[in-house]
């Protein structure tokens, strides 16, 4: 198959393009590298740097394309706080133009990397893909407006569309940007540096972290999967790890005592979430492999960044 992945020099977008490219597939990449790079990309896939709302751009690389990977977004909560205009005109201006584009070009499936931010404050946990919608934030709430063109403009245009709410991807090579960092790089590096950890709220807020290469493995799923069109589908470990719990995940793997700082006057989100994963196994034939222990693991082992001091004896 011939696939495009939009926001493919990211870190899931870099992540996908390599698996697909080596299973054999052709791959395009369109992104704008705010927020990645395209180092590490496999050189059999062929990158343009472009904005995602450039139309006449979508034209050319969609010629000969079989199925799109839209991930092109701004990615940060906190981020979206502070600059919700931005995050509208990329997140959901993105959508509505690639979407024109694909009927454009006559393309028959796109699958949305959503997130599971997108439901906001759950009572019942894990929460199921039925959960009335309660985003919390202009991200949220611009990867949610996301989810209803996409289906809503597939079931008018005839394309096929698929939602996977992905919740909080991890790995190695995670992008470490000096602010707004993901917890999972940003505790780890300080760690390894000796420096405080600094908790937001009192450290009981749960998450749910899936390893890169398993939502990886559930995007490939998606692209050929039946009887999936305009369907949203949690993708998780459906296991809810607490930030105290992360801290001392980490503290087992880096073999030391770090310092925590819980700041209780930044926000610290909602207070759970957690995947129902069950209709990812039901349709699409897919659960998850790796444990966070073992996720963090491969972190230090594959991830140049994150030497342990004693790596080379351990």
């Amino acid at each position: 198959m011939n696939f495009l992945i939009t926001g493919g020099a990211g870190f899931m977008g870099k992540a996908l393009a390599n698996y697909l490219v080596y299973a054999g597939h052709g791959v395009r990449v369109l992104d704008d590298l705010s927020a990645g790079d395209n180092k590490g990309l496999d050189p059999r896939v062929v990158f343009t740097r472009g904005d995602v709302r450039d139309i006449p751009k979508l034209w050319g690389l969609l010629r000969g394309v079989d199925c799109v990977y839209h991930l092109a977004a701004r990615v940060s909560v906190p981020e979206s706080i502070l600059y919700p205009v931005e995050y509208n005109d990329v997140n959901v201006g993105g959508t509505v133009s690639l979407m024109t584009a694909m009927r454009d070009a006559g393309i028959r499936r796109v699958i949305l990397a959503s997130s599971g931010a997108a439901y906001g404050e759950q009572l019942s946990q894990p929460v199921p893909e039925s959960a009335v919608m309660r985003p919390t934030s202009p991200y949220a709430v611009s990867k949610l407006a996301s989810e209803y063109y996409v289906q809503s403009i597939g079931a008018l245009w005839k394309i096929e569309s698929v939602v996977l709410r992905i919740f909080n991807a991890y790995g190695p090579h995670q992008q470490l940007p000096p602010s707004h960092a993901p917890v999972i790089p940003r505790f780890l590096m300080q760690a390894l540096n000796g420096g405080s950890l600094v908790i937001h709220g009192s450290g009981n807020q749960s998450r749910d972290f899936v390893y890169i290469d398993d939502a990886v493995r559930a995007l490939e799923r998606a692209a050929t999967s039946q009887n999936i069109d305009r369907t949203c589908i949690n993708i998780g470990s459906g296991v809810g790890t607490t930030m105290t719990q992360l801290v001392d995940a980490i503290e087992t793997l880096v073999e030391t005592r770090v310092h925590r700082l819980y700041n209780q006057e930044e926000a610290s989100g909602v207070s759970r979430l957690v995947a129902d994963i069950s209709l990812a196994a039901q349709l699409l034939d897919w659960s998850p492999r790796i444990s966070l222990q073992q996720g963090l693991d491969n972190i230090i082992k594959l991830d140049p960044r994150f030497q342990l001091p004693h790596a080379a004896s351990h």
